[in-house]
Protein backbone atom coordinates (compact mmCIF):
# COMPACT_ATOMS: atom_id res chain seq x y z
CA UNK A 1 0.00 0.00 0.00
CA UNK A 2 1.52 3.39 -1.13
CA UNK A 3 -0.49 6.82 0.28
CA UNK A 4 0.69 10.10 -0.89
CA UNK A 5 0.10 13.59 0.01
CA UNK A 6 0.64 16.47 -2.43
CA UNK A 7 2.03 20.05 -1.13
CA UNK A 8 3.60 22.79 -2.97
CA UNK A 9 0.40 24.22 -4.84
CA UNK A 10 -0.71 27.86 -5.05
CA UNK A 11 -0.88 31.15 -6.85
CA UNK A 12 2.06 32.01 -9.69
CA UNK A 13 2.17 34.43 -12.27
CA UNK A 14 2.44 33.58 -15.81
CA UNK A 15 6.09 32.98 -16.97
CA UNK A 16 7.00 32.32 -13.06
CA UNK A 17 7.64 28.91 -11.12
CA UNK A 18 6.40 26.60 -9.09
CA UNK A 19 7.28 23.14 -7.25
CA UNK A 20 5.07 20.36 -6.20
CA UNK A 21 5.89 17.82 -4.16
CA UNK A 22 4.60 14.21 -3.77
CA UNK A 23 5.29 12.59 -0.39
CA UNK A 24 4.66 9.07 -0.42
CA UNK A 25 4.20 6.41 2.38
CA UNK A 26 5.62 2.52 2.64
CA UNK A 27 8.68 1.25 2.20
CA UNK A 28 8.21 -0.33 -1.58
CA UNK A 29 8.33 3.46 -2.73
CA UNK A 30 11.52 2.81 -4.48
CA UNK A 31 9.92 0.35 -6.83
CA UNK A 32 7.15 1.92 -8.01
CA UNK A 33 7.12 4.86 -10.95
CA UNK A 34 5.63 7.63 -10.39
CA UNK A 35 2.93 9.91 -12.54
CA UNK A 36 2.33 13.71 -12.42
CA UNK A 37 -1.58 14.63 -13.71
CA UNK A 38 -3.80 17.75 -13.67
CA UNK A 39 -7.51 18.43 -14.00
CA UNK A 40 -8.41 21.79 -15.50
CA UNK A 41 -11.88 22.98 -14.30
CA UNK A 42 -14.86 21.44 -16.63
CA UNK A 43 -11.90 19.15 -18.36
CA UNK A 44 -10.67 15.54 -18.04
CA UNK A 45 -7.49 14.70 -15.88
CA UNK A 46 -4.67 14.88 -17.54
CA UNK A 47 -1.79 13.48 -17.73
CA UNK A 48 1.76 15.34 -17.10
CA UNK A 49 4.67 13.48 -17.19
CA UNK A 50 5.95 10.12 -15.32
CA UNK A 51 9.27 9.26 -13.67
CA UNK A 52 10.67 5.21 -14.07
CA UNK A 53 11.31 3.69 -10.57
CA UNK A 54 15.06 3.74 -11.14
CA UNK A 55 14.89 7.73 -12.10
CA UNK A 56 16.75 6.64 -15.37
CA UNK A 57 13.63 7.51 -17.33
CA UNK A 58 11.35 10.45 -17.88
CA UNK A 59 8.55 11.44 -19.66
CA UNK A 60 6.59 14.55 -20.64
CA UNK A 61 2.90 15.30 -22.37
CA UNK A 62 4.34 17.93 -24.98
CA UNK A 63 2.43 21.06 -24.00
CA UNK A 64 4.92 21.01 -20.70
CA UNK A 65 8.37 19.40 -22.47
CA UNK A 66 11.27 21.56 -21.95
CA UNK A 67 9.20 23.78 -19.25
CA UNK A 68 8.11 20.99 -16.18
CA UNK A 69 11.01 18.40 -14.85
CA UNK A 70 10.30 15.34 -12.41
CA UNK A 71 12.58 14.29 -9.81
CA UNK A 72 12.60 12.15 -7.22
CA UNK A 73 14.41 11.12 -3.80
CA UNK A 74 13.67 7.37 -2.99
CA UNK A 75 15.82 8.31 0.24
CA UNK A 76 12.75 10.56 0.88
CA UNK A 77 10.06 8.91 -0.38
CA UNK A 78 9.36 12.10 -2.33
CA UNK A 79 8.72 13.49 -6.11
CA UNK A 80 8.93 16.35 -7.51
CA UNK A 81 7.49 18.69 -9.88
CA UNK A 82 9.19 21.31 -11.00
CA UNK A 83 7.31 24.01 -13.33
CA UNK A 84 8.46 26.41 -15.07
CA UNK A 85 7.60 29.05 -17.22
CA UNK A 86 4.29 28.37 -16.34
CA UNK A 87 1.17 29.71 -18.50
CA UNK A 88 -2.36 30.53 -17.68
CA UNK A 89 -3.51 26.87 -19.61
CA UNK A 90 -0.90 25.24 -16.65
CA UNK A 91 -3.77 25.74 -13.71
CA UNK A 92 -5.30 22.94 -12.34
CA UNK A 93 -5.42 20.53 -10.09
CA UNK A 94 -2.42 18.52 -9.68
CA UNK A 95 -2.30 15.21 -8.58
CA UNK A 96 0.49 12.44 -8.55
CA UNK A 97 0.40 9.12 -8.91
CA UNK A 98 1.74 5.70 -8.37
CA UNK A 99 2.33 2.17 -10.79
CA UNK A 100 4.98 -0.45 -10.78
CA UNK A 101 4.32 -0.04 -14.84
CA UNK A 102 4.99 3.43 -16.36
CA UNK A 103 2.63 2.44 -19.57
CA UNK A 104 -0.49 2.41 -16.62
CA UNK A 105 0.50 5.93 -16.20
CA UNK A 106 0.53 7.06 -19.36
CA UNK A 107 -2.98 6.02 -19.67
CA UNK A 108 -3.85 7.76 -16.41
CA UNK A 109 -5.05 4.69 -14.01
CA UNK A 110 -2.18 4.26 -11.78
CA UNK A 111 -2.87 2.30 -8.71
CA UNK A 112 -2.65 4.47 -5.86
CA UNK A 113 -3.65 8.92 -6.12
CA UNK A 114 -2.59 11.55 -3.68
CA UNK A 115 -5.48 14.00 -2.92
CA UNK A 116 -4.25 16.98 -5.79
CA UNK A 117 -3.06 20.52 -5.01
CA UNK A 118 -4.40 23.39 -6.48
CA UNK A 119 -1.88 25.51 -8.83
CA UNK A 120 -3.44 28.51 -10.07
CA UNK A 121 -1.75 30.66 -12.96
CA UNK A 122 -2.62 34.69 -13.06
CA UNK A 123 -2.05 36.00 -16.41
Amino acid sequence: QVQLVESGGGLVQAGGSLRLSCAASGRTFSSYAMGWFRQAPGKEREFVGFISWSDDETYYTDSVKGRFTISRDNAKNTVYLQMNSVKPEDTGVYYCGADRTPGVLVGKAPQFWGQGTQVTVSS
